[in-house]
């Protein structure tokens, strides 16, 4: 039996249709947010082991989410580890060795591309809050890169005229360009990084949006607001994880009242590894060996989590290796934004992070530079390290309430570690593979020509 259509009942229907296929068509990108935090170590979050610190909105964050427990970044210093954060490259190929200072006339050139800049192309509102630290002139700043809006600071906490050993100069404050205060009470910092954050989500919440909050803390000094001082059973260092564990709280918590928690991808992880010379006011690495400033596993492993209700499985654990320039190209890969031209170091990982069936890091290796100089190189489970001068606190007294304790510079040879079997590192085991050498070491050449390596070139 034939149906009859009225004329009334066909305009009906091309009235519905265009908007049907318009409401599909108009589905808005993910708004990405990026937490960083300073010098936590893998050890530090109660979803990666710790039992003295409370991180409740953390440890639900990994449950509805995914927690990468190999996940890197390039160098482990501050500006070095941004970069390559920023543009998907390493921290060398993005010309940017070590921390930025005060005196420093260097920031990230505009030859390398920004999350926030490749972001923009799509309309996203940006902002970044917190700690800048890749060039405090003005052409470096992040107005300069992409971002709407910059409040924070534009380089460490402690570069200021407080610190123990090196004289700086007063420590600005900036919104947009400009100093609004100088030496600015940093207990306050988390609360109004965090709120300011909120501030931005909710007045973008009606279009796509990326916000970079990069908080200062944990590094040293450490500060936290009177809400959150002496809550904790780990002293001020756990006092001030505490305090993060809120701020991502608050966020995460505007994002369900505002209902755009499932338009929205959140990242939290680290920019490298505890400053251990700091004792109890320095963080923890867990089980893996040394921290800050080194490239063994303590010093480049950080804590991951990542949540995205609907698009993320929940309470999953990721184990294949990933790191921070592996984010911009797989933020583009989820926002349909445009690669930028040029050498990129990352790949799309999102079939990791969305928990894809028996899907495996895209990468044959990691590389770990420090400053100019190739340290390590990770493949697989195997991690080789190549003779080198390290900074160890191994066997020094860490420094108690704030007061650093003493590097001793540590010459090491040829070592090799399976880290699925000894994940602290503790048996070097190059004798017995000598064939995992050889492939390992070829593949570090074959970076060597790429992006150098001055180790390489004084022994020559």
């Amino acid at each position: 039996m034939s149906r009859i259509f009225s004329p009334g009942m066909a305009l009906v229907l091309m009235l519905l249709a265009p908007v049907t296929l318009g409401a599909q068509e108009k589905k808005r990108p993910p708004n990405v947010i990026i937490i960083y935090a300073d010098d936590m170590g893998y050890g530090d979050l109660g979803c990666f082991g710790n039992t003295k610190i409370k991180t409740p909105h953390l440890d639900l964050m990994a449950k509805q989410g995914s927690r990468f427990t190999s996940f890197y970044v390039t160098q482990a210093v501050c500006s070095a580890s941004r970069a390559a954060l920023m543009t998907g490259k390493y921290s060398n190929r993005a010309g940017i060795l070590g921390a930025l200072g005060p005196a420093s006339k260097n920031g990230l050139a505009r030859a390398h591309t920004t999350i926030a800049e490749m972001l923009k192309t799509l309309g996203y509102a940006t902002s970044m809050i917190g700690k800048w630290h890749l060039g405090h002139l003005p052409e470096y700043l992040p107005t300069r890169r992409g971002f709407d809006e910059f409040y924070g600071l534009p380089y460490s906490n402690d570069m200021w005229p407080k610190h123990p050993t090196t004289k700086f100069p007063d420590l600005p404050l900036i919104q947009g360009e400009k100093t609004i205060e100088f030496n600015p009470d940093q207990t306050k910092l988390t609360t109004s990084y965090t709120e300011r954050a909120v501030q931005f989500i909710k007045k973008n919440k009606d279009q796509p949006f990326f916000l970079y909050l990069a908080h200062n803390m944990p590094h040293v000094p450490l500060f936290v607001s009177d809400r959150h001082k002496g809550k904790s059973a780990a002293g001020l260092y756990g006092d001030v994880i505490e305090e993060l564990d809120w701020s991502v709280g608050q966020i995460l918590r505007t994002l369900q009242e505002l209902g755009i928690d499932e338009d929205t991808l959140v990242i939290f992880t680290s920019d490298n590894g505890p400053w251990l010379s700091y004792g109890n006011h320095s963080g923890s690495a867990g089980l893996l060996r040394e921290g800050k400033g080194t490239a063994w596993e303590g010093g480049v492993r950080v804590p991951f989590i990542a949540r995205w209700p609907g698009r993320i499985p929940p309470d999953r654990t990721q184990p294949e290796p990933a790191m921070t320039i592996d984010l911009l190209p797989t933020i583009a890969r989820l926002t349909g934004a445009k690669l930028p031209q040029g050498k990129l170091d990352g790949k799309d990982i999102s079939p990791l992070l969305l928990g894809e069936k028996n899907a495996k890091s895209p990468h044959e290796a990691y590389y770990f530079y420090w400053s100019t100089e190739l340290h390590a190189v990770r493949s697989g489970s195997w991690k080789l390290y190549f003779p080198r001068t390290y900074r160890s606190m191994i066997g020094n007294e860490p420094g108690k309430d704030g007061t650093p304790g003493l590097y001793k510079n540590v010459k090491a040879g040829l070592e090799l570690f399976n880290l699925d079997t000894d994940l602290s590192e503790k048996t070097n085991i190059v004798a017995g593979y000598p064939e995992v050498v050889r492939r390992l070491e070829l593949m570090a050449d074959r970076m060597r020509e790429d992006l150098g390596d001055s180790l390489r070139q004084k022994k020559k």
